[in-house]
């Protein structure tokens, strides 16, 4: 691939959870083509290994480490092979993240009816556990690995935090309260970890991406046919740009944040919406 501008990472130690999902893997890419030595966090063993396999076939350096994000031990585990084989982490992008079905309302709004059909699953329906995984998943899976790989980062000139958040956190979307919720605890850890960390030289950032096609969300957007469900199209319809972003538009914002160049920007949580969280609708 080919970045969209140059900064300077290299030999910098990056940590990435999520590493080996759409948005993630092009992140991994592009650091370790500016020189970064990444290492790439995962519970796919087949896709991280892949994402690797790229990257050393193209002449940069990346591992691969199976690891779930919810289990503390584990991390600390990857975190001291990883310190071996690289160094201590430089820059720790927090990825992983994702939503759950059992989470999700079958209908935007409830209506009269809704208790009688049978098939719909209202916000009375929703599985308690599942809700409760999910917010573990996104904010407990951001917090651990930050517990983690921080540590090392103290007094680190260039150290930084990159956190994924999402528009949900701007503005909850129907059906999905608890993914939204999660989201939006991201986004407020952004700010407090920002604060937290100042005086120990770890800026503390955050992307919030629009609406990409990912292997978490086709099945909600793209009909098997290839044309766009009802949710997408009403999405377009809220996007002044009018598409779906691509994942290698995230980089800019990306770059920007790791560098020294932006050494200043602190506890900001950067949209990535192709305009959806400036439009109002009219």
């Amino acid at each position: 691939m080919t970045v969209p501008f140059h900064v300077n990472v290299k030999d910098k130690v990056v940590v990435i959870t999520g590493g080996s999902g759409v948005l993630g893997s092009v992140m991994c890419k592009a650091l370790a083509e500016l020189g970064a030595k990444v290492a790439i966090l995962s519970r796919r063993k087949e896709a991280n290994e892949e994402i690797v396999r790229e990257i050393r076939e193209a002449g940069f350096e990346a591992s691969g480490f199976i690891v779930d994000v919810l289990d503390v031990q584990k991390l600390e585990q990857v975190k001291q092979e990883i310190t071996e084989l690289y160094g201590s982490c430089d820059i720790l992008i927090n990825g992983a993240g994702g939503n759950d079905p059992k989470a999700t309302t079958s209908e935007e709004k409830m209506t009269m009816d809704s208790l009688n059909k049978g098939d719909a699953q209202t916000f009375f329906d929703l599985d308690p556990d599942a809700v409760e995984w999910l917010f573990r998943l996104n904010f407990i899976g951001t917090l651990l690995p930050t517990q983690v790989f921080a540590k090392d980062m103290v007094g680190k000139k260039g150290a930084t935090i990159i956190n994924i958040s999402s528009m949900n956190a701007f503005r909850p979307l129907t059906k999905i309260p608890a993914y939204s919720g999660a989201k939006a605890a991201i986004s407020n850890f952004t700010q407090w970890l920002s604060t937290y960390f100042a005086d120990v030289g770890i800026r503390v950032n955050a992307i919030a991406p629009g609406f990409f096609l990912t292997a978490q969300n086709e099945k909600l957007l793209m009909n098997e046919d290839g044309s766009y469900t009802e949710r997408a199209e009403k999405i377009l319809s809220q996007t002044p740009q009018g598409r779906f972003g691509e994942a290698e538009e995230l980089l800019g914002t990306l770059l920007w944040l790791v560098d020294e160049s932006s050494s200043f920007v602190n506890g900001i949580v950067v949209p990535v919406d192709g305009g959806f969280s400036a439009y109002s609708g009219v």
